[in-house]
């Protein structure tokens, strides 16, 4: 599926549409560990979580159209259990959509309250052990360990209490998601494979396309840890044992999409959050893989690495565009086996936020401890917006102290794991706000930010589901130090108006006729930047017109334009930025042009462009295909509009894809460019 780890400007405009919650609302809860499923499920229930949904309503397509509306609600909605799907079993979606219910998926009262106890048990276990009392006080903390370690079990277990005959994926309600996917795809499914060298044990989460009763692919990108087990299966010529569990206690699926180290069993991390050890039985045909007893459904298999690979996809994705197919490996599906009175668990991506959104703020949370306490110690607080769907766009506030430091946290974050993929990292040394006040935040960083000196470049290796890089994989990335300067990294050859500067797009509008639009909202803010949309129709076209732009003498006050494509509004500043930051490759699109100030002849000014518009082999010699964005079709849509009243889910809320049609290039995955 590729949940992973989160526009900041957009909130400035729409804070109530935002990731928020009143968390003095969510109830604490002891941290307990859930029984089942059910319990979770009956818990939310309680607390007005959760909507049963008995009308009829088809896992292909239906489904999906209903969640997305639910899940762009304020707060994220509520979740849903279609209690008629046309198969034996129910589906339970938008689980884990709010931060109420993700606090209740991992027992707490705030997210923030777990990365407190990391950083206190990372406190305790580092710090100097001088007497035998301060030895002592660790041994409780220990022992706790030991209590959070996976065991297993013998005989069967909750999982295995109903064996299919002939097993046969395609009497689960798998859902089809979007319009252009390749079929039905298992959304959530908590993947579990073992290196066979060592034994040890991976626990993730990759979308599996159904292709036939007993065949699926199986999505492992090349830099996932069942890729790398894999890939020792085919030095040993021999077959991957491959077992896949969907539900269970819910902090199963989030550890599965936890950027955990390699050498980290995900089922430790459960155990820590849900402060019981997770209970393990063997699998019936694949018995070296170990799977959740309390499981709602078991799928087991093999994958052989002899096999040709299969072509997979498209998948309408978590950036809000269709990851297009590519090969993949097979997976061999030889038992399924469900609890009785099962429930399946399934969750849609797609144009931002959905449900996926939560779970990344949870590991925005969670993980900010052990990235503060063991890579970057001078980090204060850290936001992944959900505009920047997870490795787009990343804030880190910093504790900075000396010249160079924005520097040293861009090049120690871009090194920590999942955050590799990281494109756009901005940094802030912010005063006493927090840094979820996004006003405060981007006039700071705009303030303190010069785009000749202050804003850098680099490449490496990229989520390869980001269409934007030139070369699959590997792209470019940007970092903007908005760090307030010391003596050292300042340059007083530099140029700009104080921000209460006045602009009228109106100039621009009438100097550039391929400009569509002008967001100049910003401006207003005493925030230096404009989002421009614009219909190119030249190669090298926005390098030329950024130059004839700023060249113009109307746009002398401002440090950075973002350029966006005609079709979007670009006064629409969560869509607007969204589409940027999944277009952009930072290096490639970057173009600065400096000039002599209009107003200190003797100084520079500089103005900083970013090209986010779609790129083109005829406009940009780009070579690789552009996805489209995701939107249901209108028959989906007329025939959820034609049942709401009998879904018992609220007032009518139209379908979000309405908004997106006339940005679509064509019907298909591939956009007709």
């Amino acid at each position: 599926m590729g949940c992973k780890i989160w526009n900041f400007v957009s909130r400035i405009s729409y804070p109530a549409s935002r990731i928020q919650y009143p968390v003095s609302r969510i109830p604490y809860l002891c941290k307990m560990s859930y029984k089942n499923q059910q319990h979770f499920i009956d818990t939310i229930e309680k607390a007005g979580e959760l909507i049963r949904i008995k009308t009829f309503v088809d896992p292909k397509l239906e489904m999906a159209e209903i969640t997305d509306r639910i899940s762009k609600t304020k707060g994220g909605g509520k979740a849903l259990l279609f209690e008629n799907t046309g198969y034996d079993f129910p589906v339970l979606m938008n689980a884990y959509g709010s931060e109420r219910r993700m606090c209740l998926a991992l027992g707490v009262k705030k997210l923030d309250d777990i990365a407190r106890d990391i950083e206190g048990l990372f406190k305790l276990l580092a710090s100097p052990k001088e007497s035998i009392i301060d030895k002592l006080k660790v041994l409780p903390k220990l022992s706790q360990f030991a209590s959070w370690m996976p065991r297993v079990k013998n005989g069967r277990g909750e999982c295995q209490e109903v064996v299919m005959e002939n097993p046969d994926i395609t009497k689960l309600p798998v859902i089809t998601c979007w319009p252009k996917d390749g079929g039905p795809f298992v959304t959530l499914p908590i993947i579990h494979t073992k290196d066979p060298n060592t034994n040890t044990r991976n626990v993730g989460m990759y979308r599996m396309q159904v292709f036939g009763p007993t065949l699926t692919g199986m999505h492992w990108h090349k830099h996932k840890v069942s890729a790398k087990h894999f890939n020792e299966y085919k030095k040993l010529g021999k077959k991957m044992p491959v077992a896949v569990a969907l539900g269970g206690d819910p902090v199963y699926a989030y550890s599965a999409t936890a950027p955990l180290p390699e050498n980290v069993d995900e089922y430790m991390l459960a155990g820590f959050l849900r402060k019981k050890r997770v209970e393990l039985v063997k699998c019936l045909t694949q018995p070296e893989v170990e799977v959740p007893t309390d499981a709602d459904f078991i799928i087991e298999g093999y994958v052989d690495p002899a096999d040709e690979l299969i072509w997979e996809g498209p998948f309408g994705d978590h950036t809000g565009y269709y990851s297009l197919p590519d090969w993949y490996p097979r997976f061999h599906i030889t038992a399924i086996t469900h609890k009785k009175n099962a429930v399946y668990p399934a969750t849609i991506v797609g144009i931002p936020p959905q449900e996926d959104a939560w779970l990344g703020k949870a590991t925005e949370r969670i993980f900010l401890a052990p990235i503060k306490m063991t890579m970057v110690p001078e980090i204060v607080d850290m936001d992944m917006p959900v505009e920047g769907v997870f490795h787009n766009l990343v804030i880190a506030k910093i504790n900075k102290e000396y010249a160079g430091q924005g520097q040293k946290v861009m090049n120690a974050m871009w090194g920590a794991g999942q955050m590799m993929f990281n494109k756009i990292l901005v940094l802030s040394s912010g005063g006493k706000f927090p840094l979820t006040d996004y006003l405060k935040l981007t006039q700071e960083v705009f303030n303190n930010m010069n785009p000749a000196t202050d804003i850098y470049f680099s490449q490496g290796p990229m989520d390869v589901l980001d269409h934007s890089c030139s070369k699959l994989g590997f792209g470019g990335k940007m970092c903007i130090d908005g760090t307030l300067k010391t003596e050292e990294e300042s340059d007083d050859s530099y140029y700009f108006l104080p921000p209460d500067y006045e602009f009228d797009p109106g100039g621009l509008l009438e100097k550039f006729a391929e400009i569509r639009s002008v967001n100049d909202q910003l401006i207003a803010r005493e925030i230096p930047c404009l989002i421009i949309s614009v219909e190119k129709n030249r190669l090298g076209h926005i390098r030329e017109l950024h130059r004839q732009v700023c060249e113009s003498g109307l746009v002398e006050g401002i440090k950075l334009i973002l350029y966006v494509e005609h079709t979007v509004n670009a006064k629409d500043l969560a869509v607007a930025l969204w589409r940027f930051c999944n277009n952009l490759d930072p290096r490639r699109d970057s173009h600065l042009v400096q000039l002599p100030a209009k107003h200190q002849p003797a100084k520079t000014w500089a103005c900083m462009g970013l090209d986010g518009t779609i790129k083109t082999k005829a406009f940009d010699n780009f070579q690789r295909d552009w996805p489209n964005i995701i939107v249901a079709d209108n028959t989906t849509i007329e025939a959820v509009d034609k049942k709401w009243k009998e879904l018992g889910i609220g007032a009518f809320i139209p379908s979000p894809s309405l908004k997106y049609k006339d940005q679509l290039y064509g019907e298909e995955a591939v956009s007709a460019l």
